[in-house]
């Protein structure tokens, strides 16, 4: 009777905890995929507008993730109140996250504009320089209308509701690709801008996605017992502090994680094509991982949201317990893909034997790094949803700046012999990062659950 019964309230949690998850994963998705056409359209077009949109691609999407991960704090703070049945807080609360939204925006989108001066220090030369500066102003001019998206995303994410979110990402990846096509290559009537046309492209669409969101948050009736009854509402400096005590700390984390990968990549750039290529296959794997894996953890911790709330211990746990197997799951399925097809996947890639056997030992690597990565998410996301976003990104700052980044740059550069193979240490010395930071994030989830008993 008691397996019976855990059964049915697993599966009473899974709908719900999947009805989140699934459309993040399906926006998540199309948001790469918005990366992925650009790429693709600027290899077509020319090798110097290719080089240009991938060196400005990694310098705006840190700056696009600190302002997701701020106003990730959003929906952490409306799950807790929509679960305590607080509705005037939630419904006070979304003018709030605007007035951040917008403030984040009127940071990052002057960085963009004015963004010349640091690509001249990057030694590129400079028709690329030009034309990195020009592709990132232009992305630059469509922040306002990501703050924004993101404000009103996670608003209703926070009520458990991410369906609109998944249709307006999709149009506007859709809208993106006869954008890019129009304004790259100069047709229908358009100029030909290359790189500063694609810019122009992913701008238009962060507008749209956020045209869309916001004429359905407005028309929604389900919604509209959360929404203000006054939009224009002045900033409330306690409202607004809870968000950025909350959320700035997720922000930078973003950015640091993201950093961190890329400076191992000029780093292992040192090392000569083969090894930069193999690294970049491997990464790429993992970053098709991690796109579920960090939707069915935002979903778990709305969930955990809720239940944290109503002082639902035994939902609490069982959320986690959901999300942990999904993600589990996820991982699981991810090592088996990795360590049983190796070849063909490595063969869409390349067919460059120097790249084919550096990966194939590379995979193995990735395959141990992302079950550890499991739980480091899982437990992440745990503490998030308890709006403990400070210990993560202290552990995420030492375990991989502290560790991660210098132990690699040791073994590979400092004492190794500057062969591909140092790209191997590289990936050691990852790991030895993500297990640390796993570890404390552990300690930190079990003591927080421990109360709960």
């Amino acid at each position: 009777m008691q397996p019976q019964s855990f059964v049915s309230r697993f599966l009473a949690e899974l709908r719900p905890l999947w009805g989140i998850a699934w459309p993040l994963i399906i926006a998540q998705t199309a948001q790469i995929g918005t990366g992925v056409v650009d790429t693709l359209m600027a290899g077509n077009y020319s090798d110097i507008d290719l080089a240009a949109i991938a060196v400005g691609f990694n310098i705006w999407l840190p700056l696009y993730l600190v302002i997701l991960g701020t106003l990730f704090a959003c929906s952490a703070i409306v799950a807790q109140d929509y679960g305590a049945g607080n509705i005037a807080r939630v419904r006070s609360f979304l003018p709030q996250g605007l007035w951040v939204a917008m403030a984040l925006s009127a940071v990052m989108t002057p960085l963009c504009l004015n963004i010349g001066s640091v690509i001249h220090t990057l030694g590129l030369a400079d028709e690329t320089a030009a034309k990195t500066a020009a592709y990132i102003s232009r992305v630059g001019l469509g922040f306002p209308a990501l703050g924004i998206f993101m404000a009103l995303r996670y608003h209703t994410q926070g009520l458990g509701i991410t369906a609109p979110f998944a249709m307006a990402s999709v149009i506007g990846f859709l809208a993106n690709v006869p954008l890019n096509y129009m304004l790259i290559f100069g047709v229908w009537g358009a100029p030909e801008l290359g790189a500063e046309g694609c810019g122009l492209a992913t701008a238009a669409s962060m507008w749209i996605s956020t045209l869309i969101i916001t004429l359905y948050v407005l028309v929604a009736k389900p919604l509209q017992p959360f929404l203000p009854e006054r939009w224009l509402q002045w900033p409330d400096s306690g409202r607004i502090k809870e968000i950025l005590v909350v959320g700035l700390p997720v922000g930078l984390t973003f950015f640091l994680e993201t950093g961190v990968f890329s400076a191992i990549t000029l780093f292992i750039a040192q090392l000569g094509e083969a090894a930069v290529a193999a690294h970049q296959i491997t990464f790429n794997l993992w970053d098709v991982f991690y796109i579920p894996m960090v939707s069915i953890g935002s979903a778990m911790a709305t969930r955990m949201g809720h239940a944290i709330g109503a002082k639902n211990n035994e939902g609490v746990r069982m959320a986690l317990r959901v999300g942990a197997t999904l993600s589990a799951l996820v991982g699981l399925l991810t090592m088996a893909l990795l360590l049983l097809f190796p070849d063909e996947i490595i063969g869409a890639y390349t067919q460059s034997t120097d790249v084919r056997d550096l990966a194939l030992r590379l995979l193995r690597l990735a395959a141990l790094f992302i079950m550890i990565d499991v739980i480091q998410i899982v437990g992440s996301f745990v503490l998030r949803a308890y709006k403990e976003t400070r210990f993560p990104f202290i552990v995420v700052t030492l375990s991989y700046w502290g560790l991660a980044l210098p132990l690699g740059y040791l073994l590979a550069i400092h004492w190794g012999d500057g062969s591909p193979e140092g790209t191997i240490d590289f990936w050691y010395a990852t790991i030895a990062g993500i297990s640390v930071a796993t570890a404390l994030i552990v300690w930190r989830v079990k003591k927080i659950l421990g109360a709960l008993e």
